[in-house]
């Protein structure tokens, strides 16, 4: 057991004064070899356990584009923001530190951005061993070493400002900031096998330890963007200290068990479904509340099951999932419906779910945040059911509702992402996060690191360890060269024009000599797939769900998948008021939209409507938007000028128009335009 640290804030004790020499040496006998450490590796309740970072590279592509590009021009420029004056995060620090005078910038939540950042490094240091990646980031780490307080504290808004104090209120987001420092902290460690980064995340956690174990009157309802969660139990991963396990869980017990009422620590923020502390989790049953605090809080629910197994717990996961994706998700892949609101039970929400069914597309916040988290969860959830629908999940997200809020060139962001927007509709200076065309710094900054973050790590979704073989969670061109379960190397390689083309050919290039299983992911949208093994047809595939091939493999061996990409009309439910008698086209993965610049000059998104008997057809264009299948078929525009709320129908003049659809990602990137993913239908 690693050294538990024992001391009020600002008076340590001779313990915590310095990490222990016992505790510097357990961890360096720590061995990285992926299958002590590594994530979900060791946990007994998962069955798809993670392949190490590093093990698979883009090679070719659709993602080893954005990969390069997140290398090249996402994480520079990020770096640039967050380093300088502008996003001021290594400012805070320093001025923490004692090493600069200033006072403290941005908002609450600003050192977890940093920390994401920060991860986001190190994934791509996983990958391309730039040793200049690791300077910088010991330096930094340095920095922040001085700038934690001696007994472990670690949040710089109240470090620096001498008139508060730690854990006063929650909307300091002081947990969430703990939890992305001890997330990056383990994925370095795993990453470097350095300790400098781990060594502080341990002593802050030793801290959490103290002050909330024993659940104190006034701390039980702290928690508000839980993060620590997942931190804790990632920290308890790589360290096995079950201390972590345990704080993780006392986390998840505090929700739901106190009076919901206003007081000193919950001033600022909405209190009761807003922060998911009405209704305790294991007796939850909707989604409510702040979106990306229900999710975060989902993804760490998962991360303590996949160690403790209990079926409370699960079960209250396997609901809450389903009325996310089956009740309060978008086409895309998109969480959280309305800015401000109610939830179901009344309480105020901000940035968060409202009732089923109730889908806005105009004014849909759908935070990019949240939209990842979605993709968060849901990988969790892949590893401990095993099941295809989460990968599904994860693979819409990434294709559509997480690349909207990055444009093209890497250095513009949006937060909220609309599934339509209108010229004129909306008042965009009475908004806080909202913004007409992406913005080359959002001051609530959490979303871009997040998303570079997550594309950087995305290789490492596209495969999981089965318990004797290999998942293909992730289609896309590909090297993997990674150690099975029981210790036997196996090398892949996997060639594709993905998600534009849906032929995947898999190379087995080195593999052990006993028969193992290849689980290959057949889309939920990929009716009618074929897959041969060396020419040879493979009965029983069906979509939405993982083909298992078991065989004696050998070197040479290929595997050619066909998923047909059929362009198909999407309706929604008819309980979804706002999208009746409308349909979206979608392609393979990606979700498709209309967009201004693709209509006749003075046309609105509002004139135009789709024909279901229109022939619509493919077509891959190198020059538009950096190279993308657009979808080319005749819409009908309706040049009526309904000028009163609500007018008289007297005639209905169409006229029809070729043109082209763009998949949803690459809207906003020919200047300020109006766009729709839903459009009105004539049926016949």
């Amino acid at each position: 057991m690693l050294l538990m640290v024992s001391c009020k804030h600002g008076q340590p004790d001779d313990q915590s004064i310095k990490i222990s020499k016992e505790l510097i040496n357990t961890l360096k006998d720590i061995k990285l070899d992926g299958h002590a450490i590594i994530n979900n590796i060791n946990s007994p309740n998962v069955k798809l356990k993670s392949i190490d970072i590093g093990d698979c590279k883009w090679t070719e592509g659709f993602w080893a584009e954005k990969w390069k590009q997140a290398e090249e021009v996402m994480i520079p420029y990020m770096g640039t923001l967050l380093k300088g004056d502008i996003g001021h995060g290594y400012n805070n620090f320093k001025i923490a530190a004692g090493l600069k005078k200033g006072v403290h910038k941005g908002h609450w939540w600003h050192d977890g951005d940093f920390y994401k950042w920060m991860e986001a490094c190190t994934y791509l240091y996983g990958v391309n061993k730039d040793q200049e990646i690791i300077n910088d980031l010991d330096e930094i780490i340095a920095v922040i070493a001085k700038a934690q307080q001696p007994d472990g504290y670690l949040s710089t808004p109240i470090i620096i400002n001498g008139n508060l104090k730690p854990f006063q209120n929650r909307k300091h987001h002081e947990l969430y900031n703990s939890g992305h420092l001890l997330t990056a902290a383990c994925i370095h460690h795993r990453v470097t096998g350095k300790i400098n980064f781990l060594e502080i995340a341990i002593k802050h956690a030793d801290m959490l330890y103290k002050l909330f174990h024993p659940k104190p009157e006034h701390l039980k309802r702290f928690g508000f963007n839980q993060t620590q969660i997942m931190g804790l139990v990632e920290l308890y991963r790589t360290t096995r200290d079950e201390r972590y396990l345990e704080l993780a869980e006392l986390f998840i017990n505090m929700r739901g068990q106190s009076e919901i009422d206003e007081n000193k620590s919950t001033r600022g923020y909405p209190v009761g479904d807003m922060v998911q502390e009405r209704v305790p989790l294991r007796k939850e049953t909707e989604a409510v509340g702040h979106a990306v605090l229900a999710l975060y809080y989902y993804a760490g629910a998962a991360d303590v099951y996949a160690e403790t197994g209990e079926r409370a717990l699960i079960d209250a996961l396997d609901r809450l999932w389903d009325n996310v994706v089956n009740r309060k998700m978008y086409l895309t892949g998109a969480l959280g419906q309305s800015h401000y609101g109610r939830s179901s039970r009344k309480d105020k929400i901000e940035e968060g779910f409202i009732n089923e069914y109730m889908m806005p597309n105009l004014t849909a916040y759908n935070e990019t945040c949240a939209n990842i988290c979605n993709s968060m969860f849901n990988h969790r959830m892949l590893g401990i059911h095993g099941e295809a629908k989460y990968a599904d999940i994860m693979e819409l997200v990434l294709y559509n509702s997480a690349l909207s809020g990055i444009s093209l060139e890497g250095k513009h962001y949006y937060y909220s992402n609309p599934l339509r927007k209108i010229k004129g509709a909306l008042d965009y200076s009475k908004m806080n996060t909202e913004f007409p065309q992406r913005q080359p710094y959002l001051k609530c900054f959490c979303c871009p690191p997040n998303l570079v973050r997550t594309i950087l790590k995305s290789p490492a979704w596209a495969y999981s360890k089965s318990e004797n073989g290999i998942s293909v969670n992730l289609y896309g061109g590909n090297v993997l060269e990674t150690t099975l379960l029981d210790g036997t190397e196996l090398r892949l390689k996997q060639e594709t024009d993905y998600p534009w083309d849906g032929q995947v050919n898999i190379t087995i290039e080195a593999c052990k000599e006993k028969p193992f299983e290849v689980l290959l992911r057949i889309p939920d949208w990929a009716t009618n797939t074929t897959i041969k093994v060396n020419n040879e047809n493979i009965e029983g595939v069906g979509e939405g769900s993982f083909l298992i091939m078991e065989r004696r493999w050998k070197a040479g061996d290929v595997i050619s998948i066909d998923m047909p990409m059929a362009i198909k009309f999407i309706e929604g439910h008819h309980r979804i008021e706002e999208i009746r008698n409308q349909v979206a086209i979608k392609r393979g993965p990606i979700v498709y939209c209309l967009e201004s610049p693709d209509l006749p000059e003075n046309s609105k998104i509002t004139d135009a409507y789709i024909s279901v008997k229109n022939t619509l057809k493919p077509a891959y264009k190198p020059d538009l938007l950096g190279g993308v299948v657009a979808i080319e078929g005749e819409l009908m525009i309706r040049k009526d000028e309904l000028s009163k709320m609500y007018n008289e129908i007297t005639k209905l003049e169409m006229t029809p128009y070729k043109t082209q659809l763009i998949p949803y990602y690459a809207w906003s990137n020919r200047g300020e335009s109006e766009m729709s993913v839903f459009m009105p239908v004539i049926w016949d």
